[in-house]
């Protein structure tokens, strides 16, 4: 892990596309502010555990089905999804 000090209204540039700027210094808390083009996806940590966390239960949920499908094409039965 890369650690840097910065002080009030200065950046770090994380290739040449993406810029985080300390905004603010308001006691324990810093207020960060993020450029970055369109396309790539910015999320605070929690978020994101809990998006992956999503998918992965999604995943979960299709693989359950695709093997619920195949059991009842073995018994000649049409899916559940048909």
């Amino acid at each position: 892990m890369l650690v840097l000090t910065r002080k009030s209204n200065q950046s770090i540039m994380i290739g040449d596309d993406i810029e985080v700027s300390v905004l603010a210094i308001i006691g324990e808390k810093v207020r960060v502010g993020i450029q970055a083009p369109r396309d790539v996806p910015v999320f605070r940590k929690e978020v994101y555990l809990e998006i992956q966390d999503e998918r992965r239960a999604a995943i979960g949920t299709e693989e359950s089905q695709g093997e619920l499908d195949a059991a009842l094409r073995e018994l000649g039965e049409p899916p559940a999804s048909a």
